[in-house]
């Protein structure tokens, strides 16, 4: 029995699955059990902005995993009080308090919470194309109605305004409003930035309407986008940043950095058994030392414009537009991404869907130049093949 029919017969059936068991990675190459080698821009869907396997971070897991792997906030500990300390020092929206979580929905959750409570409000106001997670509350600020729909009615107070449009958001948020949720860049929404006026005009809104603005950083957090955090890119300043994904090294772990204008917590108000845990706290550690030694922001940065110059110079009649932010690239196609994907995993090269028609780049940031030129001249290969969605 294969790897791919074992996992099927007791599998969730929540996954649409690729037919390849991923078994072994290294930087930013995957190998399969049968021995075939990938470049890897699925990146764990943001996690493994360090790369597969890295030695840094495996060394932190293994000494920690003999020392102490699991302990509750109740106790005070090494590893959280340095991870909270590091969050909190390079924290773009200058936080002094640091909530730690285990994943990305998480982090969105504990700040919607947060915000209600800090402001005594109820409503909140979204994007329309924003994705932040599928828990209720998250689910809730999700724009997308396929993963709304099944499960209402959410959670109430939510409303949608289109992304990077002020005159609406002056519209939507009121006196009643508890919080505005944006991310920088919409990911799963198409790859699309927001521009400086639209987020620092969020930021001014909320600020003279006594909202709170929760920037969610989930994927472009860590290095992703050319800066630490996209926020650093504006100047942005939130009251609450969600970040999860990469900050462990591709453990489970999420956090929110908790500004000057959020009221101050008292406990039992939330919680998390796994959350801070010690072995997570490590690699985390371990994790961003490796982006600020080896400067994963600026490399980025570099290998982010050279990719999307490379991309926007492909000529394809399949192509409508070429955009992104650092080392995350959005393609969006005249037609559905799914057959072209395919083919590109056929040809070597990991990608994913950022809705309908979006093809998606998220590799490690270790990535080297040259599998870039890879990635770039199979993509073209691909989207100028006569009959290749066939």
């Amino acid at each position: 029995m294969t790897i791919q029919d074992l996992e099927s017969k007791h599998t969730s059936g929540l996954y649409a699955k690729r037919p390849i068991a991923i078994v072994r990675g290294k930087g930013a190459r995957v190998w399969d059990s049968d021995g075939k080698e990938y470049i890897d821009c699925v990146g764990g869907q943001g996690t493994a902005n360090i790369g597969h396997a890295n030695a840094a971070v495996a060394d932190a897991i293994a000494e920690q995993a003999r020392t102490l792997i699991s302990l509750t906030e109740v106790f005070y500990n090494d590893k959280r009080a340095a991870v909270e300390e590091k969050l909190a020092a390079m924290s773009p929206n200058h936080a002094d308090r640091v909530y730690l979580c285990n994943s990305g929905t998480e982090a969105i959750e504990a700040a919607l919470k947060f915000a209600r409570w800090s402001t005594g409000r109820k409503n909140f106001v979204a994007m329309m194309r924003g994705f932040h997670g599928r828990t209720m509350g998250a689910l809730s600020a999700t724009w997308e109605p396929k993963y709304r729909e099944p499960f209402e009615p959410l959670v109430p107070g939510f409303s949608h305004i289109p992304f990077d449009n002020l005159d609406k958001a002056r519209e939507a948020i009121t006196d009643e409003t508890a919080a505005v949720i944006v991310e920088i860049v919409q990911g799963e929404g198409g790859v699309r930035p927001g521009s400086r006026e639209f987020l620092l005009g969020l930021q001014e809104l909320c600020r003279a309407r006594g909202a709170l603005l929760i920037v969610d950083e989930v994927q472009t957090g860590f290095a992703r986008t050319g800066k630490m955090f996209a926020s650093e890119h504006f100047d942005l300043q939130a009251d609450l940043v969600c970040v999860a994904k990469s900050i462990a090294g591709g453990l489970p772990m999420g956090a929110v950095m908790i500004g000057a204008r959020v009221k101050k917590l008292e406990p039992m108000l939330h919680g998390s058994t796994f959350g801070g845990n010690p072995l997570a706290c490590a690699a985390a550690i371990a994790a961003i030392d490796f982006m600020e030694k080896e400067n994963l922001p600026a490399r980025a940065a570099e290998l982010g414009a050279y990719a999307l110059g490379r991309l926007q110079r492909i000529e394809s009649p399949l192509i409508r537009e070429v955009r992104g932010m650092g080392l995350l690239l959005g393609i969006e196609l005249k037609q559905k991404v799914t057959p072209y994907l395919a083919a590109l995993m056929e040809r070597g090269v990991l990608a994913l869907p950022a809705g309908l028609n979006v093809l998606r780049l998220l590799p490690p940031l270790v990535i080297e130049k040259k599998d870039i030129d890879t990635v770039v001249d199979t993509i073209e290969q691909v989207l100028n093949t006569p009959n290749e969605s066939d």
